[in-house]
């Protein structure tokens, strides 16, 4: 009796968290990303945000960052992708290239405004370092040349630990370091202990209790987890029984957190 009653308690709490989706969540509190950004001289009317978000491989953006990038898509931004490798470790890079582009395609992010790099010191590797002083300097190139406004990147774990999104997150926090006069804003993915990683939706409830706790952080929904689930299946190479359950349980098909980088 006691097993049936916890699986119907689990039924009805994932039930309630899709409610929470498809019927268009109120507490998502994204605006304060949208606040980010330069001003027109009357101080009145904001610019249209220009958001680069830097990642280290092709399928980071669909894996982690999709909530964000539809939330900001659907908010009129003007998106940006870095992604500072081809992800070659297994000699696919070209294939992972063409995948990444077919994705963003998906994510409403525009072709002309995804960069993806296949720099000799950043290649894709558990093993391989990339240099903070080489991101630095590519980051602020990117920056300069579209005018960015807000960055969007890991945080120091890098979700998953990998050592190529934590290089990403140090490169993006000497970025703001070294340069503190420009009106530049990062926001960084907040890496989740192994139980709200893998609770799916059902995250989505945990992560509005801990913005009323940390009210600095801010919650994004994904109100169209679907798109997300298209965006990956693009990532064919990658598209193995294991992704797909990562997608399918996976809270960072659901929600986002984010907290802003103080340099």
């Amino acid at each position: 009796m006691a097993w049936l009653v916890v699986s119907v308690s689990l039924i009805v709490i994932w039930l309630a968290s899709f409610c929470k989706i498809f019927f268009r969540a109120t507490s998502i509190s994204g605006a304060a990303i949208l606040d980010d950004g330069k001003y027109p001289d009357d101080g009145k009317t904001p610019q249209k945000k220009n958001v680069l978000f830097v990642i280290a491989h092709p399928d980071d953006e669909s894996m982690f960052f999709s909530p964000t990038i539809n939330y900001l898509a659907s908010n009129a931004c003007n998106l940006h992708m870095l992604c500072l490798s081809t992800g070659n470790a297994d000699g696919m890079g070209s294939i992972r290239n063409n995948e990444l582009h077919r994705a963003c395609a998906v994510l409403k992010v525009p072709l002309q405004q995804l960069k993806i790099l296949n720099h000799p010191n950043l290649q894709d590797g558990f093993g391989q370092l990339w240099s903070h002083d080489l991101l630095t300097e590519i980051i602020e190139e990117e920056v300069t040349k579209h005018d960015i406004h807000t960055i969007i990147t890991f945080d120091n774990y890098g979700v998953s630990g990998h050592c190529n999104h934590r290089d990403v997150h140090r490169g993006v926090l000497k970025f703001l370091q070294t340069n503190s006069g420009r009106n530049v804003k990062a926001w960084e993915l907040v890496s989740l202990n192994i139980f709200r990683k893998y609770c799916g939706p059902v995250d989505i409830w945990l992560s509005i209790l801990s913005a009323k706790i940390h009210p600095s952080k801010v919650i994004i929904i994904n109100e169209q987890p679907w798109k997300s689930f298209k965006a990956m299946a693009q990532h064919l190479s990658q598209w193995v029984w294991f992704r797909k359950l990562f997608v399918s349980f996976s809270s960072y098909t659901y929600a986002n957190t984010l907290s802003r980088i103080n340099p």
